[in-house]
C-alpha cells in the first residue's frame, strides 16, 4: 500500500497552515519524544485536535509527497507498540535513577519547580523534556512541559532571589576570607544563625537557614568528649575537703552568688603542655576569670580566680558571701587555695571525688572552649598555635566574644552580657550577697 487518500479540504476547520504546522511539529520532534506517537500526542494539546486526527494528517502528508507509508497488521503493530514502551521504560528508569536526590524518602523537602527546571536543563539534551517530565509526574513530581517552558522564558522568583541573598550572607560567615579566616559566627548551628540574622536585622525564615545551610554543606562545630585532665586529691579526707554546697544546682537568680572553676589542657607546645583555667559565673555563663600557663597547679586556678575578681571589681559589682564551687582535684583542694578564698569572703564547695556531673555548668564551658577555640583553623586560631602566647591571644579573644556576642540558648539566644545586663536594669543593685543556690 502506497499511500491513503487525503480528505477534502473542505471537510476540516482547520486551515491548510495549521495542518501544515502541525505536521512539522510531529516529524521534527518525533526523535525527541522517542516515537511518533508521543510527539502526535505533545503536538496534538497544542494544536488543539485528536491525536487521531494529527496521525492522519501526517499520514496523509507522506502520501501526498511520494513516502511508503507500510501496511502493518494487527501483531506487527502490537510489537511495534511493545518495542516503544520498552524504550520509554528504559529511557524512565535512566530518568528516575538521575534525579536520586529529589526522590529519597526523608532526606530533603519536596523540590521546588525552580529545582526541577534545573534539572531539566541538565538532562534535556539527553532525554528531552517531555520524557523528563513524564518520568518525574509518574514518581509524583509533578512538573509539564508547559511548565518548564514558562519558567525559562521568565525572571528569577523572589524566592529565588530572596534564596540568593541569604545565601551570600551565608556564605560571608562559612566560607574563609582571602586570608583564610573564618567569622565567629562560622561556629554556629542553624538555629543560632538564624537567631543571629534577625538580631541583625535581617528577617529570615528558620526553615530557610536550615534549607541552604544543609544544601551547601555548612554546619556548626560539633562537641566531643575531652580525655580527664583533673586528678582528684585521694589524700583530701572527707572532714578536710569543704563539702558539696551546690548538689548539681547551678540554676540560680542573680549574678555572684555562684562561681563554678575548672582547667583543661590545650596542647603541647615545646615539649610542653600548656593549660586553661577558666571560672564562670553560674547565673548567665558569663566568664569572669581566665589564666593560661605550662603547669597545671594550685597557683594557675589562683590566678583564674583572682582575674574573676578583679574582673568584677572593675565593672562596680562587689562580690561577697558568694560561693565557690569545683571538682576535686589537687589544685583546687590545696590549702593554699583554700585560704585565697577565704580571704576574698568566698565559701569553697567541692564536688564529689570521681563524678563529672557535680561540676557539669564547668564542664560545658570547657568543652565549648574545646571546639569553638582551641582546633586549629577555627576562627581563633587559623594558623595554629606556636607559643603559649597564642592560646593567650586566642583564648582571650575567645572569652571577649562569648561574654558579649555569644548567643547562648538557655537565655534565650542572647550572650551572657546582655542577660546580666537586664538583670541589673531591671534590679537596680550593683551587687549581691551569695546565698545558696535555688534549685535549677
Amino acid at each position: 500500500m502506497t499511500g491513503i487518500p487525503r480528505s477534502p479540504r473542505g471537510a476540516s476547520k482547520f486551515s491548510g497552515a495549521t495542518r501544515a504546522r502541525a505536521v512539522r511539529l510531529v516529524r521534527e520532534n518525533t526523535e525527541s519524544f522517542g516515537g511518533e506517537s508521543a510527539a502526535a500526542r505533545h503536538v496534538a494539546d497544542q494544536v488543539g485536535v485528536t491525536v487521531g486526527t494529527l496521525r492522519r494528517w501526517v499520514r496523509e502528508e507522506r502520501a501526498e509527497a511520494g513516502e511508503v507509508v507500510p501496511y502493518m497488521d494487527w501483531k506487527d503493530r502490537r510489537i511495534a507498540e511493545l518495542e516503544r514502551e520498552n524504550v520509554e521504560l528504559s529511557q524512565t528508569v535512566e530518568v528516575l535513577k538521575a534525579a536520586t536526590n529529589f526522590l529519597r524518602a526523608g532526606v530533603r523537602p519536596a523540590p521546588t519547580t525552580g529545582e526541577l527546571c534545573e534539572f531539566l536543563d541538565l538532562y534535556r539534551d539527553q532525554f528531552g523534556v517531555a520524557p523528563i517530565c513524564r518520568a518525574l509526574s509518574a514518581a509524583g513530581l509533578l512538573i509539564a512541559p508547559n511548565t518548564y517552558y514558562a519558567h525559562r522564558r521568565r525572571g528569577p522568583s523572589k524566592r529565588e532571589l530572596w534564596d540568593t541573598t541569604i545565601t551570600e550572607v551565608l556564605a560571608g560567615f562559612y566560607e574563609p576570607d582571602e586570608h583564610g579566616r573564618r567569622r565567629r559566627e562560622s561556629l554556629y548551628g542553624s538555629v543560632k544563625m538564624w537567631a543571629h540574622l534577625n538580631r541583625e536585622g535581617i528577617a529570615v525564615a528558620k526553615c530557610t537557614v536550615e534549607r541552604l545551610m544543609r544544601l551547601n554543606g555548612w554546619a556548626g562545630v560539633t562537641r566531643a568528649a575531652r580525655p580527664r585532665t583533673t586528678i582528684s586529691d585521694p589524700e583530701a579526707l572527707e572532714e578536710r575537703r569543704p563539702p558539696d554546697l551546690v548538689e548539681r544546682r547551678f540554676g540560680v537568680l542573680a549574678p555572684n552568688v555562684l562561681w563554678v572553676a575548672d582547667f583543661t589542657y590545650v596542647t603541647r607546645i615545646g615539649g610542653r603542655w600548656c593549660y586553661t583555667a577558666f571560672t564562670i559565673d553560674a547565673f548567665a555563663d558569663t566568664i569572669v576569670g581566665w589564666h593560661v600557663a605550662t603547669t597545671a597547679d594550685a597557683g594557675m586556678v589562683a590566678a583564674s580566680f583572682h582575674h574573676g575578681v578583679e574582673y568584677r571589681s572593675r565593672q562596680g559589682h562587689r562580690v561577697t558571701g558568694a560561693i565557690h564551687h569545683s571538682d576535686a582535684g589537687t589544685q583546687y583542694t590545696a590549702l593554699h587555695f583554700a585560704g585565697q578564698l577565704a580571704e576574698a569572703d568566698f565559701t569553697p564547695s567541692i564536688g564529689s571525688v570521681g563524678d563529672a556531673y557535680d561540676n557539669a555548668l564547668a564542664e560545658t564551658m570547657i568543652g565549648l572552649y574545646k571546639c569553638e577555640c582551641v582546633p586549629q583553623g577555627s576562627p581563633f586560631n587559623p594558623h595554629g598555635f606556636h607559643t603559649p602566647g597564642d592560646v593567650e591571644a586566642a583564648t582571650g579573644d575567645w572569652v571577649h566574644w562569648f561574654n558579649t556576642q555569644r548567643l547562648l540558648h538557655r537565655l534565650g539566644r542572647r550572650p551572657p552580657a546582655e542577660a546580666e545586663a537586664q538583670y541589673y536594669a531591671e534590679n537596680h543593685t550593683d551587687h549581691h550577697v551569695g546565698t545558696q543556690p535555688g534549685s535549677g
